[in-house]
């Protein structure tokens, strides 16, 4: 069974994951572009795993449009890595801190992946910089 893991990550702090499966690497999505929410004061405090956050991000014009691109990419590759019989798939997703936009964005593809595939992947969530938020 192919397992997807998807981490945010904070390229100031953390840096890149390391995939340490003998496939090294996978997709790196930078969403430093995507207008910071923590530029707000009512959400500085929260992350991209928050509702407020969320829905902040939901009604985000390039979010959107950014995220049906990484599904797009994305279910191409798990669709041929199922066929392949692969059994590791990495994305990650930065921003300058690790917290809204990179967060939001993992947990809304771990979303569609399960969504999509089921019972047929395994999918795995990793925030580098909020581990008490990882599933």
């Amino acid at each position: 069974m192919l397992t997807v893991k998807i981490f945010s990550f904070s390229y100031k702090k953390s840096g890149i994951p390391k995939d340490n499966t003998p496939n090294g690497g996978g997709f790196v999505f930078d969403c430093r572009f995507i207008y910071n929410p923590g530029r707000e004061e009512k959400f500085m405090a929260l992350t991209g795993a928050n509702d407020d956050v969320a829905g902040f991000m939901d009604r985000d014009k390039i979010m959107q449009e950014f995220l049906k691109d990484v599904f797009a990419i994305c279910d191409k590759a798990v669709d041929n890595y199922i066929e392949r019989n692969f059994s590791d798939l990495m994305i990650s997703f930065g921003c300058t801190g690790g917290q809204h936009r990179s967060v939001y964005s993992a947990i809304r593809l771990k979303r569609h992946l399960e969504d999509k595939y089921k019972d047929k992947i395994k999918v795995l969530l990793n925030h580098k910089e909020f581990p008490e938020l990882n599933q």
